[in-house]
């Protein structure tokens, strides 16, 4: 689809609308990880840039339409004002003079848009009082992308609308993986539960090469073609969809990838006793944690065959040792192959970015987004409206 980026519009001189991401994780009043912020940078200083003033919307957390004083955007401005290097004034109403009358050369940040109950419903009157604060609408947050609020989806109706610096990568990347990608493509889904991920298993079987299926998620796959696996999570009740799933693939021409070993232990916790066996011999009192060696091999025998990879998921219980090795290895195996200009590496959703960090390779995949719901919604062939409207 076609939408308009930030070198598309005239922003001098202009108050650009920016919806961004900058719901980050606190403690005591201190953001604990300031990603989000940093991932906005390059879209407030090309404005900058361009002669134009950045006037922020964006939300923290779930205040459901009332003022909550503890989600009030007030407790970022000294960590905005430290990673974008320039003065924030805060405004708390809608009131366009207050948003001119801000000192030249600085940000502005607009209060928390979910202390208005408008804004989660769309409410075409709230969206005309953001309209009202700008000339410009520049949508670059992604991951709220998926929801048609107010701040979103609404006010891209009211102004000339553009893509963010992020909202443009996050987009391009997924063109690249889903869109018009080289082949063959790999996609691996990982995770505790199949029943989470029905819509992306369907469409991902008709638009890759092969799915490596990870996680509490390949038990029930296993469960389905008969094997038992003791006391491991699987969705028993969800074995004849995984039939489906599986007789589908095998039509559309799309390998289905399961683990041919696995790593089982008795308990689940850090360092227990842990043994590796084939996929049909978990014994009856165990449960399987993780993949196993032989399955890792066959995994990264995939990503050499293969010229583009999404990954959403891990392998095994990747936050307690040893069951994290299985996701170490095929991450580290896509991330030296990514940086050798064979594989071109997507990835994000959930668990996904915690557990690439953790192996270490994040840094050398092609993309990483941090966008959760609306990177599944997208992978699961869904419009997401943020995106829609910006066309």
């Amino acid at each position: 689809m076609a939408w308009k980026t930030l070198d598309e519009m005239d922003l001098n001189g202009k108050r650009v609308l920016t919806r961004v991401d900058i719901n980050v994780p606190m403690k005591d009043g201190v953001v604990t990880d300031a990603t989000r912020i940093e991932r906005i940078k390059p879209t407030i200083d090309s404005i900058f840039a361009a002669g134009g003033t950045p006037v922020l919307l964006a939300h923290y957390d779930r205040p459901k339409g009332k003022v909550v004083p503890e989600m009030s955007l007030r407790h970022i401005v000294s960590k905005l004002e430290e990673v974008l290097g320039r003065s924030v004034t805060f405004v708390e109403t809608l009131d366009a003079a207050d948003v001119a009358a801000a000192a030249e050369g600085s940000i502005v940040l607009i209060e928390n848009t979910r202390f208005h109950p408008g804004e989660e419903k769309n409410d075409p009157a709230l969206a005309a009082e953001f309209a009202a604060l700008g000339d410009i609408f520049c949508n670059d947050a992604f991951s709220a992308a998926h929801r048609a609020h107010a701040s979103t989806e609404g006010l891209a109706h009211l102004l000339p609308a553009c893509a963010g610096r992020n909202m443009e990568a996050e987009l391009k990347a997924l063109e690249a993986a889903l869109g018009q990608p080289q082949r063959p493509v790999v996609a691996v889904v990982g995770g505790a539960k199949v029943s989470t991920k029905l819509d992306l298993l369907s469409n991902l079987i008709e638009k890759v090469d092969y799915l490596v299926i990870g996680g509490g998620m390949a038990n029930t796959f296993l469960a389905a073609q008969g094997i038992n696996v003791g006391k491991s999570l699987c969705e028993h009740d969800l074995t004849g969809t995984a039939k489906e799933i599986m007789d589908k693939a095998s039509g559309a021409g799309c390998e289905i990838v399961l683990p041919e070993d696995v790593v089982v232990s008795w308990e689940f916790a850090a360092n227990a006793k842990n043994e590796t066996v084939a996929n049909d011999a978990c014994p009856a009192d165990a449960m399987i944690l993780d993949a196993g060696p032989a399955a890792v091999a066959k995994i990264v025998s995939v990503f050499e065959q293969s010229k583009t990879l999404i990954w959403n998921g891990p392998l095994g219980a990747f936050e307690i040792e040893p069951f994290n090795a299985a996701t170490n290895a095929a991450a580290k195996a896509a991330a030296d192959l990514t940086k050798d200009g064979k594989l071109v590496s997507i990835a994000g959703g959930g668990d996904t970015v915690s557990a690439l960090n953790q192996a270490g390779a994040a840094d050398d995949f092609t993309y990483i987004s941090t966008a959760g719901g609306a990177f599944l919604e997208w992978m699961e062939g869904k419009t997401l409206p943020g995106v829609a409207a910006l066309g």
